[in-house]
């Protein structure tokens, strides 16, 4: 009877070290959950706002004598230039304070003989002299800043009445533009004194290419230092540097999309490729994600997609302005990665974006955290052939936006010989994870 209660003992212990062997197998057979995230993805315009599109100096042009500058501009754009009448004390050669406008209403090129939209202006920094023949102007005078103070205001010359006489313009220069095709001009100053009753040299001056707006001076205003010093003593420099300061590019970003998908897709393009068709031309020609946003809600491989179109602490959506933000918020889990896509809107079809296949959201098991710039390229939708940065009439500014000339090409980095600022002077990317 004892070895039947021993045989049995050693049964039942048998059993239960099997059933639980059995049980640890069961769990190691189990999967292990995946690693999930929230993340939060901020895109912030970082361009350094800028006044002017182009600017620089112009050379002294003695008389008899011509010189050109080119230059860059597009439907809206302005040109203003001032130069020195070297036999005066503080006289130059000016359109209105607004500039001439280079393109009319229906948006044909100014051309031809321009003289007529400049007048010779008195700085009224320094009190005149007879032209020609004052001891304080430039030929003259011991050096720079020698006259008497006139502390009086920026007045066309016909308004000063110092009972002088001066040649008329037309007697003295000449000021020509040609349209040298897309969006280039071609301005040529010549100096024609020499047949005039005032031989003068024009001295060094400046150019600026402008919006709307008073960029050299102002009519019945103070003059600024360097517009004094350009007017007394032909001196560009100050004036030179106070506009390249305020000139450069820069742009909004347009509302953009995102998708989170799997390691094997690539959402939005494919490298050295054309464009799907599928909404990457809309939103990089326009600045438009509804197509491509709808497109990625039906395709394999993303899970998730949405849109980024108000910038931060905007009640409505609109363009992403410099220091403007726009951020968005997702779940994802170990093996997702993240694409998305917005457009540099003073181009023709250039977007900022991930390489094709995205980022990975996970790195060895966590969620991935911090600038996500260097990440960032700035692409070429291949799709309308681009024009000079910030001034092409096929841009969206100048209603533009899917009207340029189709390109016919693909989706690459950009590289088409013009210049742009760097990724990280345009757009900060940054990614956090929330929870």
């Amino acid at each position: 009877m004892k070895n039947q209660h021993l045989l049995s003992l050693l049964f039942f212990l048998s059993f239960t070290v099997l059933f639980t062997a059995c049980n640890n197998d069961d769990d190691d057979n189990q999967p292990t959950p995946a690693t999930t995230g929230t993340f939060t993805v901020t895109i912030e315009n970082v361009v350094t706002p800028q006044s002017y599109l182009q600017s620089g100096t112009i050379e002294a042009v003695p008389p008899g004598q011509s010189i050109s500058v080119d230059f860059q501009a597009g439907k809206g754009h302005f040109l203003s230039f001032a130069t020195m009448l070297a036999q005066t004390n503080d006289l130059f050669y000016a359109p209105d304070a607004g500039g001439i406008a280079l393109y009319d209403d229906s948006g044909n090129a100014l051309t031809g003989d321009i003289t007529a939209k400049l007048d010779l202006w008195d700085a009224g920094t320094e009190v005149n002299q007879e032209p020609g023949v004052g001891a304080d102007q430039a030929p003259r005078q011991s050096g720079p800043n020698t006259g008497a103070a006139e502390n009086g205001t920026v007045q066309l010359i016909e308004d000063v009445n110092d009972g002088f006489t001066y040649p008329a313009d037309e007697e003295v220069f000449r000021a020509e533009l040609a349209h040298d095709g897309e969006t280039g001009f071609t301005l040529t100053l010549t100096n024609i004194s020499d047949m005039a009753s005032l031989t003068s040299p024009l001295a060094p001056g400046v150019y600026v290419v402008h919006g709307e707006g008073e960029p050299l001076f102002t009519a019945n205003g103070t003059s600024s230092a360097g517009l004094e010093g350009l007017a007394e003593d032909g001196d560009n420099v100050t004036l030179g540097d106070e506009l390249a300061t305020a000139t450069g590019y820069d742009s909004p970003l347009a509302p953009g999309v995102w998708a989170v998908h799997n390691a094997t897709t690539n959402p939005i393009f494919d490298t050295g490729e054309a464009d799907r068709g599928e909404g990457l031309e809309e939103l990089a020609e326009d600045g438009d994600p509804s197509i491509l946003d709808a497109s990625l809600a039906t395709q394999n491989g993303v899970s998730k997609n949405g849109v980024f179109n108000t910038p931060t602490g905007a009640a409505s959506p609109g363009p992403l302005l410099p220091g403007n933000s726009y951020s968005f918020t997702f779940s994802a889990e170990e093996g997702d990665y993240l694409s998305l896509a917005t457009m540099l809107v003073h181009t023709n079809d250039l977007f900022f974006g991930f390489e094709e296949g995205g980022i990975a959201l996970f790195e060895n098991g966590s969620p991935i955290s911090g600038d996500l710039t260097a990440k960032t390229e700035l692409w070429d939708a291949g799709t309308e052939v681009n024009e000079y940065p910030g001034a092409g009439n096929n841009q969206p500014v100048r209603g533009g936006g899917n009207s340029g000339p189709d390109e016919n090409g693909n989706v690459i980095v950009v590289n088409d010989g013009f210049t742009y600022p760097a990724v990280n002077a345009l757009v900060k990317v940054k990614i956090t994870v929330t929870q």
